[in-house]
C-alpha cells in the first residue's frame, strides 16, 4: 500500500482581470508527516518562476470546507455550491485560489482511508524522533 497520496487539481487564480485563469497544482499527503497536506504550484504558474508549496494541517482544508478558518499564512472558505478558495499570503503578496470542493473532498477521503482523522498520531514514531533530536544534539 502506498504511504503517498498526490492528486492533480484545477486552481482558478483569482486576480485583478474579470476570467480567472486556470492552473494546475498538486495536493499531497504523506503518512509520514500525518498532520499535513501540501498544495504544490508548477513553477510557469508562479510570479517567481519557481516552482511553489504550502503545506498546513489537513484539518484546516478538511475545515474550510464548512466555514472559513485559518488565521496565518493559509486561509480557507467556502465560495457558493461547489468551490473552495484558499489563499495563501506571503510576504511578497497574497495568492487566493479557488478549487473545486468536490475534489477536495475526494483527496480528503483518500488521505483518510490511508490514515484516519484522529489516528494520525498513531503513524509518528517519537522515540526515534527524540533519539535523532538527541543525537543532532551532540
Amino acid at each position: 500500500m502506498s504511504t503517498v497520496i498526490e492528486q492533480p487539481v484545477e486552481a482558478r487564480l483569482v486576480a485583478a482581470a474579470p476570467r480567472m485563469p486556470s492552473i494546475p497544482a498538486m495536493l499531497h499527503y504523506d503518512r509520514s508527516d500525518p498532520f499535513a497536506v501540501r498544495m504544490t504550484f508548477p513553477a510557469p504558474a508562479t510570479l517567481e518562476g519557481v516552482e511553489v508549496c504550502w503545506t498546513f494541517a489537513r484539518d484546516l482544508l478538511a475545515a474550510g470546507l464548512e466555514r472559513a478558518e485559518g488565521h496565518g499564512d493559509v486561509r480557507v472558505r467556502p465560495y457558493g455550491y461547489d468551490r473552495t478558495v484558499l489563499e495563501f499570503h506571503a510576504p511578497e503578496g497574497t495568492a487566493v485560489v479557488h478549487v473545486h470542493s468536490s475534489d477536495i473532498r475526494r483527496f480528503l477521503s483518500a488521505s483518510g482511508e490511508l490514515v484516519p482523522v484522529g489516528l494520525e498520531h498513531l503513524q509518528l514514531d517519537l522515540d526515534h524522533d527524540l533519539a535523532q533530536l538527541m543525537r543532532d544534539a551532540c
